[in-house]
């Protein structure tokens, strides 16, 4: 069932009521930015962690944002009570505006704002109980991948080619690399230690963020560093975070087992403490899950 309530540019309209003009950049180019943020028990989980995330991607494309930190959070909270979502997602997206198909764009354009509530999100308990399945694929996207865009294709091509092979998330590699998922940032445990990509033209999740500095408070050993892709032929455990993945683990790539071909003892160390931030965070009741 879709969302009763959408927010569209400044006002709170009926799902099928809101419609955007045909040549709005963001349908035309791709001409926009987006953000994913979870919701538990009502509340936002690292909802100022997104609305910066938000900020830096604006910046980077030269698109103004119509509302500070305090305007989004109050929108977002009208949204998702309106909806009656209590544990799901809101989508928020900002295009550059509408004008005539043109490369260049004409001064004082008005972004177009879009926000979506949904309930759920949470990832399978069998997901989380048994782990997941990837597959690599080539790392052909754009060179700002730091940049929230809608510009999602090769993204999605390679999402639907893991569907297609029976995984959850396909792995980019460039350069014999392993740099992230499609909507997922990626860590390599290897010897112990707990590898993932640096900041380095990747998304800076937050989930990420969390995760890492759960692991660091927990006493792994952590390195942010480059990741040979024939590492993972090796790796322990290969865990994925995300806004809705929120946790989980690899336990096979390209048809091979990882470790032992199940959820590993680092990975519930790192989703447990990521829920109990959640919990700590947002005052909901947050139960660890099968695998956890």
């Amino acid at each position: 069932m879709p969302p009763e309530v959408v927010f569209l540019n400044g006002s709170f309209v009926p799902y099928e009521q809101a419609v955007v003009p045909v040549e709005d950049r963001g349908f035309l180019f791709a001409d926009a930015i987006y953000e994913v943020i979870r919701c538990y028990g009502g509340r936002f989980f690292r909802l100022d962690d997104h609305l910066e995330r938000l900020e830096q991607s604006a910046a980077a494309l030269d698109i103004p944002l119509p509302y500070d930190r305090a305007r989004w959070a109050a929108l977002l909270d009208e949204l998702i009570r309106r909806n009656g979502v209590r544990d799901g997602s809101v989508y928020v997206q900002v295009s550059r505006g509408v004008a005539p198909r043109s490369h260049a764009w004409p001064q004082g354009l008005q972004p177009t704002v879009v926000a979506i509530a949904r309930p759920g999100g949470t990832p399978p308990a069998e997901a989380v109980e048994r782990g997941v399945k990837a597959i690599t694929v080539p790392d052909n996207r754009w060179g700002l991948c730091w940049v929230k865009t809608t510009g999602l294709l090769p993204n999605v091509l390679a999402k639907q080619q893991a569907a297609r092979a029976g995984a959850y998330e396909a792995l980019f590699v460039r350069d014999g690399l392993l740099t992230e998922g499609t909507s997922s940032n990626v860590f390599v445990v290897l010897d112990g230690i707990l590898y993932t990509h640096p900041l380095a033209n990747i998304l800076p999740g937050v989930t990420r963020a969390v995760v890492l500095d759960v692991a660091r408070q927990a006493g792994l050993a952590v390195r942010e560093q480059a990741i040979p892709a024939v590492w993972l032929e090796r790796a322990e455990e290969v865990i994925l975070s995300g806004t809705n993945s929120e946790v989980l683990a690899v336990v096979e790539i390209d048809g091979r087992p990882v470790g032992g071909g199940r959820p590993g003892p680092v990975f519930a160390r790192l989703r447990e403490g990521y829920l109990a931030r959640v919990a700590a965070e947002t005052g909901a009741a947050v139960e660890p899950g099968p695998g956890a």
